[in-house]
């Protein structure tokens, strides 16, 4: 069963998730919310950020190789089926990209 994330969905972090589903879709968010740098014990973690300032089909591709390696490195139970992009419509975010992924559970499901 495929599930969608959006790198905003990360509303509030459950430290207990009740299922794996749960715990890998929570992990799924924080990898693609989170630029990477961030992290004080883990430097690695998270999206590079090579895509901005570039042309929209350009960050488009990059974002979409930064997504599938670092959803690949940090949550392996994740298997990726399609990434897309939710664009800001709005004047004052215009060109924000906001990746969405459509996940499947390995384990677990």
């Amino acid at each position: 069963m495929a599930h969608i994330v959006t790198a905003n969905d990360n509303k509030k972090i459950n430290l207990a998730p009740e299922t794996v589903v749960e715990e890998v879709l929570q992990n799924v968010a924080m990898i693609i919310s989170t630029p990477q740098f961030t992290v004080p014990l883990d430097r690695g973690f998270g999206l590079p950020q090579r895509f901005l300032d570039k042309p929209l089909p350009v960050a488009k591709a990059i974002l979409v190789t930064e997504v599938l390696d670092a959803i690949e490195r940090y949550e392996p139970r994740a298997e990726i089926e399609n990434i897309t992009f939710v664009e800001e419509k709005q004047e004052t975010k215009a060109g924000k990209l906001i990746p969405r992924v459509e996940v499947n559970i390995i384990d677990g499901e």
